[in-house]
């Protein structure tokens, strides 16, 4: 990415005065400049609740009824919004966020209900629809680009592998995948290693291979692959050739540094939280900062693993676990955003496939619940400091404002500057929008 600030900036700056190391506010106004600069491209992080998340022991409680479990409610910096006792750190950021209390939709099924979330389209027939991700690596990305416009960090991919993919964007569009849940990494051998599993594998060379015979190498591959793919022109065979392409293009620049965290204050690594989800929210921070268009980190299991917001049993004792987790990564993203000067042209989206019923069962926990449930947003495009949306005082019904699924993404693709009428072409000769055309943005939430 070019130099956010040129040469006339940096003369704004000296005649402001803030180009002294000890002037107050110099930092806060360079920041202010990069994130206003036009060559910043936005971006987007996807907070992704695998298992789908509690509304009613999060952001949308109640207390006093018997569907209101033991959680306490909390004031925050916005006058009559209320957050669980547990998001305390996110409480004192609420002028950040814009709550959407009313989202509902009809999947209850974990896989549907993913492939809905993040593709805005229900799964079925022979269109792969693209999600979210991929969509805006083609809307928002640089052909130029070294990093992919697509990074992936610790999904669940078992629950549906076409929620995951490119869709019918094809192999360019792929997510770059770092990371796994639970079982993949160190599963039944000692504690879960998060610093392993966030690395991407192989970016340095082989010891003892010189550069020219690297070069050489890559050379001879790529031209094999091409050879083949000529032959034979099919989507694994695509595939095959376009994760090679981008990973010798990442070996060949420094571009791979952005995932190297031992770059960081071990103070800013210990705020966002030494886990998995934590140093992959520190993680997306890099990568927006070089200038990947869209990243997505999973939050599932508290040690790595996946569903962990499936909280069929047990629930309060899961999601107070849950919570803090989230609760220092989230505010410590918010902050650093906002301090480089990121978080005015970055979007942050928090959701999960539905929400869980309000009415506790047996187990001491709460089950699928499409019908009324929360989500978030956060950051670049929108007006925090709000809710949007209410249920009735049980829970169980949206009784203001219901958005859907297709409302919610158009909101998203508005935020960030992008028209969702837009239209590609699908995998059947079919052009389809990037959100269904009976979508309506919600208006309230957008700056």
């Amino acid at each position: 990415m070019p130099p956010l600030l040129s040469r006339r900036d940096w003369l704004r700056l000296s005649a402001a005065g803030v180009t002294g190391g000890s002037v107050s506010g110099w930092l806060q106004t360079l920041a202010a400049l990069a994130a206003d600069h036009p060559q910043r491209r936005r971006s987007c992080i996807l907070l992704w609740m695998d298992g789908g998340p509690s509304q009613t022991d999060t952001w949308d409680l109640k207390p006093g009824h018997p569907n209101g479990g033991p959680y306490k409610e909390i004031a925050t910096a916005v006058p009559g919004v209320r957050f669980s006792e547990h998001l305390p750190k996110l409480a004192a950021r609420a002028k950040h966020l814009a709550l959407v209390r009313s989202m509902t939709t009809k999947e209850g099924d974990h896989g549907r209900a993913a492939y809905y979330l993040r593709t805005g389209y229900v799964p079925g027939g022979e269109i792969r629809y693209p999600p979210l991700g991929a969509l805006l690596a083609k809307e928002l990305g640089r052909d130029e680009s070294v990093l992919p416009g697509f990074v992936s960090i610790a999904p669940d991919r078992a629950v549906n592998p076409a929620a995951f993919g490119p869709g019918f964007l094809g192999p360019q569009y792929a997510p770059l995948v770092v990371g796994a849940p639970g079982g993949a990494v160190g599963a039944g051998r000692g504690p879960f290693d998060y610093e392993r599993a966030l690395r991407v594998q192989d970016l340095e060379p082989v010891r003892g291979v010189l550069p020219a015979h690297a070069g050489a190498r890559v050379e001879l591959l790529e031209e094999m692959e091409k050879e083949f793919v000529g032959v034979h022109p099919g989507v694994a065979a695509l595939s095959h050739q376009a994760a090679y392409a981008r990973a010798a293009r990442l070996m060949r620049t420094a571009a791979g540094k952005a995932f190297n965290l031992e770059e960081e204050k071990a103070s800013l690594r210990d705020a966002y939280g030494r886990n998995l989800f934590g140093q992959g929210c520190l993680l997306a921070r890099r990568l927006v900062e070089q200038g990947v268009p869209f990243v997505e980190v999973t939050l599932g299991g508290l040690n790595g693993g996946a569903f962990g917001w499936d909280t069929h049993a047990e629930n309060f004792e899961t999601v107070r676990g849950l919570s803090g987790v989230l609760d220092a990564a989230w505010s410590a993203l918010l902050d650093d955003l906002e301090t480089r000067g990121l978080l005015a042209s970055t979007l942050i989206v928090w959701m999960g496939e539905f929400g869980r019923t309000p009415r506790i069962n047996p187990q001491r926990g709460r089950d699928h619940f499409p019908n009324a449930w929360s989500a978030v947003l956060a950051g670049g495009g929108i007006k925090g400091g709000q809710a949007v949306g209410a249920t009735g005082p049980d829970g169980m019904a949206v009784r203001d404002r219901p958005v859907t699924v297709p409302d919610f993404l158009a909101t998203v693709c508005h935020a960030l500057g992008v028209d969702p009428t837009r239209q590609n072409l699908s995998n059947v000769g079919r052009p389809i929008r990037l959100v269904d055309k009976a979508a309506k943005p919600v208006k309230e939430v957008l700056a």
